[in-house]
């Protein structure tokens, strides 16, 4: 039984799009508290896909924190430090270390809440599929088993929800 408004093809996945194909799956927070829902009214709040949005801001932060300290290592080191910049240098990097330390110890801490989290539907279970992948493959796109086969399941999970639930999704 075809469903004509599911026209999307999942082949991203495999080209490593996956935290978009998931963004764009995954009902957003309003969409799921709104109080015209009736999940919502009736005390089914997916709280697994709550936790999976903080501990999405937590590994963002900490993707931006990890970026800025190698922007600063680039070019403090290549720059070649005069005397009177490494102290400057010295003080800039070992804030940024800082900031990269607090951003990886919140990460940890959402990621850890998120496995906790009992996931009561579809979403949930995506949701958490989504930071164990992301946490924990290579690289984006690689094509090293499990990898291709986990974000393919993934994909699946989401192609389910979404033809069961045509709930607002998060727009990326």
């Amino acid at each position: 039984m075809a469903d004509s408004d599911n026209s999307r093809t999942l082949s991203t996945v495999t080209r490593g799009d996956l935290h978009s194909l998931v963004a764009a799956c995954l009902p957003t927070h309003q969409a799921r508290s709104a109080p015209e829902n009736s999940d919502f009214e009736a005390g089914n709040q997916d709280h697994a896909l709550a936790a999976w949005h903080l501990w999405r801001a937590t590994w963002d932060r900490l993707s931006e924190s990890t970026a800025q300290l190698q922007h600063l290592e680039t070019s403090l080191f290549s720059a070649g430090l005069s005397s009177s910049s490494d102290h400057d240098g010295s003080r800039a990097y070992n804030e940024a270390l800082e900031v990269e330390d607090r951003a990886a110890l919140a990460e940890e801490l959402a990621a850890q809440a998120l496995w906790l989290t009992p996931a009561p539907s579809i979403a949930g279970v995506a949701a958490k599929l989504d930071a164990i992948v992301t946490r924990n493959q290579p690289s984006l796109i690689c094509s090293d088993e499990p990898w291709p086969q986990i974000r393919t399941v993934l994909a699946d999970l989401l192609k389910i929800d979404t033809s069961a639930d045509p709930s607002p999704r998060l727009s990326g």
